[in-house]
């Protein structure tokens, strides 16, 4: 697999309709989403995660003015800039961010795995797909895992709620041999492309495997939906991303974020 520019903006694209959804399914909170530079401006809280700037230069040449625009995006309505910068954006965009104060405060690593003629595998009975009465359970378990504790506010479960109520996402549930909810993880899938997201463990849990379980129950839903591609994003070095490429995925590039 080469992480050409075609690949990269297929990946960057499908990322940004996922956080659209996410702004279009936010419940009790105003949501706002604006195509500037190429990309998305997407703003689903001052504090939230899932409000950044994405797939920004991915499709030519960007001008300051556009830059400007995604900015005052942000700031108008009090939320500090965080941008994710694909290293394969147009260099225009790179010149533009290098004279303004950003600082890089994190990295993301993109993972890709090719499904072409790939076979599901066989059921594992820890995972189940989610039906709509497991919103709730779903969202506490994967904000407990995110969190690393059981005692959460709703603005903590209310990320993991946004993903459930997405339009298009598949969440599903990993429970322990005790049959206790331990952890969850996403599916969304667009024009050929599965992505995976929104993956937790709760801490009791790790280490018995059910993180790789639940990549596996989702790379079989992606290939009898007749997908082509499967991908997924996590920390540089993190476990994740060792489960991620023991299953076969390859790092295609990785990406910074950065804040304002």
């Amino acid at each position: 697999m080469f992480a050409d520019l075609a690949l990269a903006r297929r990946l960057e694209a499908a990322e940004a309709a996922i956080g659209i959804a996410c702004a279009h399914s936010q419940r009790g909170a105003p949501a706002a989403v604006e195509h500037v530079a190429g990309g998305y401006a997407v703003f689903v809280g001052v504090n939230s995660m899932l409000t950044h700037a994405l797939g920004l230069g991915m499709n030519g040449p960007v001008t300051r003015a556009e830059v400007d625009r995604m900015e005052a995006f942000f700031r108008g309505r009090g939320a500090p800039v965080n941008i994710d910068l694909c290293p394969l954006a147009h260099p225009s965009l790179i010149e533009i961010l290098r004279g303004r104060p950003y600082n890089i405060s994190e990295f993301n690593t993109v993972l890709a795995l090719p499904l072409t003629g790939a076979v599901p595998a066989s059921p594992d009975g820890r995972i189940r797909e989610c039906v709509p009465e497991d919103r709730e359970i779903w969202s506490r378990t994967v904000a407990a895992g995110f969190f690393e504790r059981h005692e959460l506010s709703d603005d903590e479960t209310a990320v993991a709620d946004t993903i459930f109520g997405m339009p298009g996402s598949r969440c599903f549930l990993g429970c322990s041999s005790e049959g206790r909810p331990a952890a969850g993880a996403a599916l969304a899938i667009r024009e050929g492309l599965a992505s995976f997201f929104g993956d937790s463990t709760v801490p009791a849990y790790r280490g018995a495997g059910l993180h790789s379980a639940l990549i596996r129950e989702r790379l079989s839903a992606a290939i009898r939906a007749g997908c082509d591609t499967a991908t997924a994003s996590t920390l540089p070095g993190s476990l994740s991303q060792r489960n991620y490429e023991r299953l076969g995925f390859q790092v295609a590039y990785t990406k910074l974020v950065l804040t304002s």
